[in-house]
């Protein structure tokens, strides 16, 4: 493990004043544009929800077995929007909106057929 991960010596934006109601925004303290993803974990075998966390940038259940079942698995399930009854299971995942342009137009102006063209300002 690096020095700077353990006492967090980079200076890397958490995000924590983007709005949890909103689907998306932008961050007051970076500008970036976040998008707020919701997830809930539920028993692989029962289907229960199971309150989430996140460990290693992975998103899991907060305790390692099912309280009603006892089974290990589990199924990470996004919800679209958050609700009164999935608030305490819930968690958010603060992701970076990439807006990355793949088209453009371009204009040429020809200089042999507009030699004594000067284009003007407009007002």
């Amino acid at each position: 493990m690096i020095w700077s991960e353990i006492f967090n010596f980079s200076k890397k934006c958490t995000h924590d004043k983007v709005p949890l109601d909103t689907d998306i925004g932008y961050c007051p303290d970076c500008g970036e544009l976040i998008e707020n993803h919701w997830y809930i974990t539920r028993c692989g075998c029962c289907g229960v929800k199971q309150r989430a966390t996140i460990r290693n940038g992975e998103v899991v259940p907060d305790e390692d077995f099912c309280h009603n079942c006892g089974s290990k698995l589990y199924t990470v399930e996004e919800i679209e929007k958050i609700d009164c009854i999935n608030i305490n299971y819930a968690i958010v995942v603060k992701q970076i909106v990439k807006n990355e342009i793949t088209e453009y137009t371009q204009s040429w102006l020809d200089a042999m057929q507009t030699s004594n063209y000067t284009p003007k300002l407009l007002r």
